[in-house]
């Protein structure tokens, strides 16, 4: 009998192994690795694509995505990095792999070794394959959670359109404004609206303008999530990583106030899931998040 149990409780990891696979974004110019459901998931008819944060913790960032999605298709990206402050546990690139700044992955940048390759672009070749090789997949969600969600965010307003996509930004350091609005304006602050806090002085590589992002990001199913502890100095709120420039603080002062002041500012609802902090696995795991990630 003892047998048995342990062997039904053995399942879930097994049914949530992962494989690890590649996109070429442009030919020639390097890949994109990623985790992805193992092949019985070929009968999900949906996806969650779940974005790492600043850590670049792909796997842990996965592993939540499928407790959130435990029979549906989970793919899980990893924008890789050189330098181990922001690498985490996963693994060092090697020859042939895209790789980007600890941060300037999350707003669209292109990779140090590949300038053609911005991460919007990786982006979109990651989602085509996600139809080419499940193409009975009908509706994809893309989620970021911290420095993902800001990916996710800027991806919406200066990506290609497509079809059939929905997005969950949860949790994320700061916000793209459309607007020169703000909760907690300063007067001694140029940087407050310009990218990637705002749309003045876009980079050169982005594709389009602001007016014509404002009208995609307005136009796109979002959804917005937050941690109910992601707030304060304390443990668990991934303090030491928080951004506290100055067009960051004019967002709020922690997480949770950012996401609020910019929920609000949208007319749109914020899922606060209560007793998490900043932790992808409490967040994307709760009953209140699933209902958000999982159409």
């Amino acid at each position: 009998m003892r047998h048995w149990l342990a062997l039904l409780f053995a399942l879930p990891a097994f049914a949530h192994a992962s494989q690890w696979l590649a996109v070429t974004p442009v030919p020639g110019q390097g890949q994109l690795h990623y985790y992805a459901s193992q092949a019985a998931n070929r009968q999900a008819r949906s996806a969650l694509i779940v974005v790492h944060g600043f850590h670049h913790d792909a796997k842990a960032t996965f592993d939540a995505g499928t407790v959130a999605s435990p029979d549906g298709l989970v793919i899980a990206p990893l924008f890789a990095a050189r330098s181990g402050k922001c690498r985490g546990e996963e693994p060092e690139p090697q020859p042939g792999d895209l790789v980007w700044s600890c941060g300037g992955w999350a707003q669209g940048e292109p990779a140090l070794n590949a300038p053609q390759v911005t991460s919007f672009k990786a982006m979109d070749a990651l989602i085509a394959q996600v139809r080419r090789q499940w193409p009975q997949v009908q509706s994809i969600t893309v989620a970021g959670f911290s420095a993902g969600a800001q990916l996710v965010q800027h991806y919406i307003g200066f990506a290609a359109p497509q079809p059939g996509l929905r997005f969950v930004v949860a949790d994320p350091g700061s916000w793209l404004y459309f607007s020169t609005e703000r909760p907690s304006p300063t007067k001694d602050c140029p940087t407050m609206n310009q990218w990637k806090y705002g749309t003045d002085s876009l980079p050169a590589w982005l594709p389009g303008d602001a007016a014509s992002a404002q009208r995609r990001y307005a136009a796109a199913e979002v959804h917005y999530l937050a941690g109910g502890l992601d707030t304060g100095t304390g443990k668990g709120t991934a303090y030491s990583v928080l951004d506290r420039s100055c067009a960051a603080q004019a967002q709020g002062q922690y997480r949770l106030e950012r996401a609020q002041a910019y929920a609000r500012s949208q007319q749109a609802p914020l899922v606060i899931v209560p007793g998490c902090g900043h932790d992808v696995s409490c967040v994307f795991g709760a009953e209140q998040a699933r209902r958000v990630l999982v159409p």
